[in-house]
């Protein structure tokens, strides 16, 4: 009899506390959609002077989940895995294939390792400014490639290159 007593208010609490979390979500969640509609929107605007619209059909490349078509190019959302979990970064493409710049909108990377990769800062902004220009196939340096590593982030690092890359696959199958 005890234990049951005791299951039925652990039941009662978790119903409770399920039921406060439920709502919370639905008040939030509106929020939380717009605040990332307004990131995604600005990361294109970084990349892409001028912006663009999204495309709904695009080559089938791993890693790219969107891309949006602009008068200079294209911003292309790809998702690359990272050290701790996936990226979700912004690549601009111009109309030759040469990246026009990376913006990094959501990630969990390691706090002054591979955070550094997304952060205001100038070792942040000249990690993501080397990839200016580039075009082909970008890799570390310590892959045989020209593109300077993270100090302790190699493994960020190499995503953010998968993602360049993936971003100029898409824009060279566009034709």
């Amino acid at each position: 009899m005890y234990v049951l007593r005791l299951a039925l208010t652990l039941l009662a609490i978790t119903a409770v506390v399920a039921a406060a979390l439920a709502g919370v979500n639905s008040i939030t969640a509106p929020a939380i959609a717009e605040l990332n509609a307004r990131k995604t929107q600005d990361a294109i605007q970084l990349v892409l002077p001028g912006g663009g619209e999204a495309m709904a059909d695009f080559p089938a490349v791993d890693l790219v989940s969107k891309v949006y078509e602009g008068e200079n190019g294209y911003a292309v959302e790809v998702t690359p895995g990272g050290f701790d979990n996936t990226i979700t970064m912004m690549v601009g493409v111009d109309t030759q294939g040469k990246v026009l710049g990376i913006s990094i909108i959501k990630h969990t990377e390691t706090a002054g390792l591979g955070a550094v990769s997304a952060a205001s800062t100038p070792a942040g902004e000249n990690f993501r400014g080397q990839f200016v220009g580039a075009s082909g196939s970008v890799s570390v340096t310590k892959d045989g490639g020209t593109m300077d590593a993270i100090t302790g982030a190699t493994i960020t690092s190499r995503a953010v290159c998968a993602g360049v890359n993936a971003a100029l696959e898409c824009v060279a199958n566009m034709g």
